[in-house]
């Protein structure tokens, strides 16, 4: 049967300050309909029921996606005791999918993408999920066809078409690249041969669990260890020892860029991995001036910028444009929108300052 794996693991820091330690992206309302996990877990549920669909949260966030969460099963958000990227946090989530249904399918996907529409993305997943079952050994990506030459993305490249009698196209796999430089990224948009890696996945338990056992056994070693300790008393004191001594590795390094049954999904949905302010314009539009405002703003002569408030707050802005300006809580952003990638940046400036109080 299909399981969903939503890993919610991540810590927002681009978001800044509306994203904190206890507050990371994924359990804010950017876009949308609810939080990003909400419309994660609601936009899978018509194919896979609460009873399969599980939760790879950090531990200090456990508590706040059971509250958002309450359809799921406690037992279904799972709280991983320190950050060890994409591979861990998958090859946790089939061992333990596995002990329930050992012929498992898994639909892996973040917690912190806007979808739309829901229908289409169900659709790709369901052709990843048939393409599984045609062959167990297939490891299935859903890529996303760039519109920009983005750099903040990883790429895959595609090789021939598979012959499929469904709408979406899918390709076997000729390789994953890292995010690339401008006129690389541009010579990927200009070939036609190249999506964004969407992150999302479908693939048997089973199979991840031998390419992660060949790939990197000393960390399918340590997770077998938490598995077998998943029903017994002592499960959260092996997760916390095994888990802090695994190596970080994302899925892509660890199995996909060695795999040799590889297959992508060209997705039919609209995709955004919500990766920064930008994309707020993106997905709430603006108005006749460029602006794009969510609170209570009032501008004089103020152009194509973005403005956030909390409703008990008004930002009064004069000649200014193409800037973000974020007031949430205790703290305020302002930066220029063409340097919105350096949040993350000056979030480490603001630890290394004495400032991680506010963070």
């Amino acid at each position: 049967m299909l399981h969903a794996v939503v890993m919610a693991g991540g810590s927002g820091t681009r978001f800044w300050p509306m994203s904190r330690h206890q507050r990371p992206k994924h359990l804010l309302a950017l876009a949308g309909s609810g939080t990003l996990i909400q419309q994660a877990v609601r936009r899978i549920s018509p194919l896979v029921g609460p009873e399969r669909t599980w939760v790879i949260t950090g531990a200090s966030h456990a508590d706040e996606v059971r509250r958002q969460l309450p359809q799921l099963p406690s037992q279904s958000i799972v709280a991983e005791p320190c950050r060890r990227d994409t591979a861990p946090c998958i090859a946790l989530a089939a061992a333990i999918i596995a002990q329930v249904d050992p012929d498992a399918t898994m639909v892996v996907m973040p917690a912190d993408q806007v979808i739309e529409p829901e229908a289409d993305f169900r659709q790709c997943v369901s052709v990843a999920e048939s393409l599984v079952a045609e062959d167990r050994r297939r490891l299935v990506t859903i890529g996303v066809a760039p519109d920009r030459p983005a750099t903040g993305y990883g790429y895959i490249h595609r090789s021939e078409q598979l012959a499929r009698g469904d709408s979406a196209r899918v390709f076997r796999v000729q390789s994953f690249r890292e995010k690339p430089a401008r006129e690389l990224a541009e010579k990927f948009l200009a070939s036609g041969e190249f999506y964004w890696n969407s992150g999302i996945f479908v693939w048997s338990a089973r199979t991840i669990r031998d390419e992660l056992r060949q790939a990197r056994p000393a960390l399918d070693a340590a997770v077998e260890r938490v598995a077998a300790a998943w029903s017994g008393p002592d499960r959260d004191e092996v997760l916390a020892r095994e888990y802090a001594a695994i190596e970080p590795i994302s899925i892509d390094y660890a199995v996909l860029e060695r795999a040799a049954h590889v297959a992508v999904v060209e997705a039919t949905f609209r995709w955004d991995d919500v990766g920064s302010w930008g994309a707020i314009k993106r997905l709430r539009g603006s108005d006749a001036a460029g602006n794009t405002v969510a609170g209570r703003h009032c501008g004089l002569d103020t152009s194509a910028s973005i403005v956030l408030t909390d409703d008990d707050h008004v930002v009064a802005t004069i000649g200014v444009h193409n800037l973000v300006i974020v007031q949430c809580g205790n703290a305020t952003l302002v930066a220029d929108r063409d340097r919105e990638e350096s949040v993350k940046q000056l979030v480490e400036l603001m630890k290394r300052s004495g400032l991680e109080t506010f963070l």
